[in-house]
């Protein structure tokens, strides 16, 4: 369970991020399911990348469940990923429309 409950909250962060995108950006109107599915897979992404730009992912077994996985990588990374990942496919999707 430790060792999923970063991925946990990459995902949860990414589709609140990934809902604020849907919500502000009228260019990003589409369903739920895209957005859902788009801001949990840049959530996840995002915190990959930060994670990495940052040092590394905190080990979450050696520093102790919850405490390291709400760290800045798994909540930023996750929001602003799921909301980049978003408000591109809804551009594309968009663009696709027309």
């Amino acid at each position: 369970m430790e060792a999923l409950l970063p991925i946990i909250i990459q995902i949860v962060t990414g589709i609140i991020g990934g809902q604020a995108v849907g919500a502000a950006i009228k260019q990003a109107a589409m369903g739920q399911l895209p957005k859902i599915i788009s801001g949990a897979l840049g959530g996840v992404g995002g915190a990959a990348i930060l994670g990495s730009l940052l040092g590394g992912a905190v080990d979450p077994a050696a520093a102790g469940g919850l405490a390291s996985s709400l760290n800045l990588e798994n909540i930023v990374g996750g929001a602003g990923g799921g909301a980049i990942l978003t408000a591109i496919v809804g551009a594309i999707m968009n663009a696709m429309k027309k």
